[in-house]
């Protein structure tokens, strides 16, 4: 293997192993110890917990249900997603048992640490925690392996499918005694929080932006943008119709961290130049997110009937 391969590998598992640690930290520093709980398998092993009173601990009932999972995710996601996934749930079933036993760690103090404020930074935490797993190709199991399955063939986002699967983990919450309404209600708190940062944390560079240039200099600023700045331009006709002119309108195509330095350079050749920015659900195409419809099943399924 080459340095530069071994070097890559290293900073992976390196970001993994941090990833792993902020999300278990999340969990036994400020969910667990106030007896709060949310979706996944965590959440799932986290109810379990609570319902047989101690009697099977997260750092029991976590690894033996991923090591089910995980066969399913070698299988389809592949054996170097399998085994980046065997490390993070390894690392994360240590970590559950070691973390608690720093007391130092735990927020359960009600009079210093809203329990509000608790649930949403530990949401934060876990959000953080997964969305760097994630990202590096490794995964905690449970539902994160449903969410990566989904996403790999399908355009919907990680977070969504968490939410929908979350929905009835936590209401499984009514079943264990001593939980009512308001722990369930907290648990969909940390869920929504949860959904939504990981969302940033995994698409948050990849947001994309839609602007529309009207200026009297399109041409000047269409220029510029295709050879200079090196951003796609599409020019639409328009007509003002105060002034009956008839011109052009620059749509501009961008993600949103590149959209200040294409204001600037368009306000840089036409100062009174109006521009609309809007945000783009959605961006497929050349320079942007692949076309991910699961049309390749059916594809094959139309070859294998062509060559019969």
């Amino acid at each position: 293997m080459k340095p530069n391969k071994i070097w890559t590998v290293l900073c992976d598992y390196l970001l993994l192993s941090v990833g792993t640690l902020i999300y278990c930290i999340g969990w036994t520093s400020f969910l667990i110890p106030n007896g709060l709980a949310s979706g996944g398998l965590t959440g799932l092993c986290t109810i379990i917990q609570y319902g047989s009173g101690g009697a099977i601990p997260i750092g029991l009932s976590f690894p033996v249900i991923n090591g089910f999972l995980l066969v399913i995710a070698v299988l389809v996601l592949g054996k170097a997603f399998g085994f980046k996934t065997i490390y993070v749930i390894a690392l994360s079933s240590i970590l559950f048992e070691v973390l608690p036993n720093f007391p130092q760690l735990e927020v359960v103090d009600p009079e210093r640490f809203d329990k509000f404020l608790v649930a949403i930074v530990g949401a934060l935490l876990e959000a953080a925690g997964i969305g760097l797993t994630l990202l590096k190709g490794g995964s905690t199991g449970g539902t994160d392996i449903v969410a990566m399955i989904v996403n790999k063939y399908w355009p919907v986002s990680p977070g969504r499918v968490y939410m929908v699967t979350d929905i009835f983990i936590i209401a499984s919450m009514l079943l264990v005694p001593d939980m009512g309404i308001v722990d369930m209600i907290y648990g969909y708190v940390i869920m929504i929080t949860f959904s939504f940062s990981v969302d940033y944390v995994l698409l948050g560079n990849k947001s994309s932006v839609q602007i529309l240039v009207f200026s009297s200099k399109y041409k000047e600023v269409a220029d510029h943008m295709i050879n200079d700045v090196h951003r796609g331009v599409t020019a639409l006709q328009s007509i003002g119709w105060y002034t009956q002119n008839e011109g052009k309108v620059l749509l501009i195509v961008a993600r949103k961290y590149q959209l200040n330095e294409v204001i600037n350079e368009i306000k840089a050749i036409d100062r009174s130049a109006f521009i609309s920015v809007s945000t783009a659900m959605g961006v497929y195409g050349e320079g942007f997110e692949e076309v991910k419809s699961g049309m390749k099943f059916r594809k094959k399924e139309n070859l294998k009937e062509e060559n019969k």
